[in-house]
């Protein structure tokens, strides 16, 4: 539920943005071994935002393809679509829809229905916006960097081994950051 008071965010415009692709990224990353963090990406995603009068207003639907995981290790990348991970020919996509925008402690928060392996949870993403502004080209920009932590046991990605060394191959908290442009759709 959003508030019912208008905030001033210097540059924003009503209307519906879509992500710019060639300039965002959708990357994740977690505990290895216990000692270290691996980090990856979808190379394939999409994105709306709705931005109405009152920002806090806005909505949002996002989804990745599982199948474009990258993680710079084929091998690794191909067990990720498997069963033991995301089963993508299950489940092809990561999908987000928000269910309110808020403000709190002067943090921009976008709350949602996060939905992976058919398994949907709510998640909040903090905003930090980085601004608006026109383009060579004459489009006009938004961007922003959202994260949050989500456990991956909670979508059912329950896959891990223990260490002869003590401990267990992978970390349950997963780090979704999310770095965004989105250009304003000409009517």
């Amino acid at each position: 539920m959003s508030e019912t008071t208008t905030v001033d965010i210097p540059g924003y415009r009503v209307g519906t943005w879509t992500i710019d692709p060639t300039h965002s990224e959708v990357g994740f990353s977690l505990r290895h071994l216990m000692i270290s963090k691996v980090r990856g990406k979808f190379e394939r995603f999409e994105a709306t935002f709705v931005t109405p009068e009152n920002p806090l207003e806005t909505t949002v639907t996002a989804k990745a393809e599982v199948a474009s995981i990258n993680t710079n290790e084929p091998n690794r990348d191909a067990h990720l679509r498997t069963g033991d991970f995301f089963d993508a020919e299950t489940y092809p996509t990561i999908d987000f829809v928000s269910t309110g925008v808020r403000i709190e402690k002067g943090d921009f928060l976008v709350d949602g229905d996060l939905t992976i392996r058919g398994v949907t949870k709510p998640v909040t993403f903090d905003f930090e916006f980085g601004g608006f502004g026109g383009d060579p080209y004459g489009n006009y920009k938004g961007g922003a960097t959202a994260k949050t932590v989500v456990k991956r046991e909670d979508f059912g990605l329950t896959y891990n081994a223990a260490l002869e060394t003590g401990g267990v191959l992978l970390g349950d908290d997963v780090t979704i950051t999310l770095e965004l442009q989105a250009a304003l759709q000409q009517d």
